[in-house]
């Protein structure tokens, strides 16, 4: 059976329907992980995404910031909400999905931004990130090795020299900090993940998922960062297929600064 992962960050849900209902027709991805649907759950589109066959929707939204969705045609066994750093703040959401006979386990993170100063002793923010890093690494530590896990979602980080668009010039830029490479380093470490998009292109192609609004001419700046990521555990890599960027979606009218990452799977 073959499984097709999409993961974006959307940039607000109800200001984007359109552009997602053209995403999951274009794509037709079984398993649908939103990041910043700065949406309550009250007012998620639940009808849109259900008549797009995505049946199966769980959300952990709060009203204008943040949020996290997973939508699926897959059966949903299990359901999970973890909270981080004392703030119900909507920043992770987990599934368990049943396809055929074994179980696929998904976890949904977005990642705090970290604001501007590299920081943490004159910026909260970077301080929350870097905390957030640390409990959300001990939480999956308690996850087992030998699954087919996924964790997805923007990270807020760009680990790698390639994954920006200059590592010089951004060597004291949050996102691409070396004590932030760190933090994600032992994130991914918490139950081996490997970087499927890495998989798929080398450590020495440029790689980003997103652009930043203030460039008018983004595409011909390309000034880019890969803030987003696909994790899978050594077993689902045994049967992963494709790992790719959708950079045309960046292209679209009024677009997400994001754009979507797909991981596709033969179980």
């Amino acid at each position: 059976m073959n499984v097709r992962l999409l993961s974006w960050n959307i940039n607000s849900v109800r200001l984007r329907i359109s552009a997602l209902k053209k995403v999951v027709k274009k794509f037709k991805p079984n398993i649908v992980c939103l990041q910043e649907t700065k949406c309550p759950n009250e007012l998620f589109p639940f009808n849109d995404l259900e008549k797009l066959g995505l049946s199966n929707i769980h959300v952990n939204g709060i009203k204008g910031y943040h949020g996290v969705c997973i939508a699926t045609d897959l059966p949903v066994k299990k359901v999970e909400q973890k909270d981080f750093c004392g703030k119900h703040d909507g920043r992770h959401i987990s599934l368990q999905l049943k396809v055929k006979n074994n179980l696929f386990n998904i976890h949904n993170f977005y990642v705090p931004a970290g604001g501007d100063e590299p920081d943490p002793k004159i910026n909260d923010k970077f301080k929350h990130k870097l905390d957030f890093l640390d409990e959300a690494t001990t939480y999956m530590k308690t996850k087992e090795k030998n699954a087919y896990t996924a964790l997805v979602g923007d990270l807020n980080i760009a680990p790698h020299e390639n994954d920006v668009w200059s590592h010089k010039q951004l060597l004291k830029i949050v996102s691409h900090t070396p004590v932030e490479v760190e933090k994600l380093n032992k994130f991914q470490s918490s139950i081996n993940f490997i970087d499927s998009l890495r998989e798929f292109h080398p450590l020495s192609e440029k790689l980003y998922s997103w652009w930043s609004y203030r460039s008018k001419n983004w595409e011909e700046s390309d000034r880019g960062r890969r803030l987003d990521h696909i994790w899978i555990t050594q077993k689902l890599n045994k049967i992963i297929t494709k790992a790719s960027i959708e950079k045309d979606v960046r292209r679209w009218d009024r677009p997400s600064d994001h754009s979507p990452l797909i991981a596709d799977f033969k179980f």
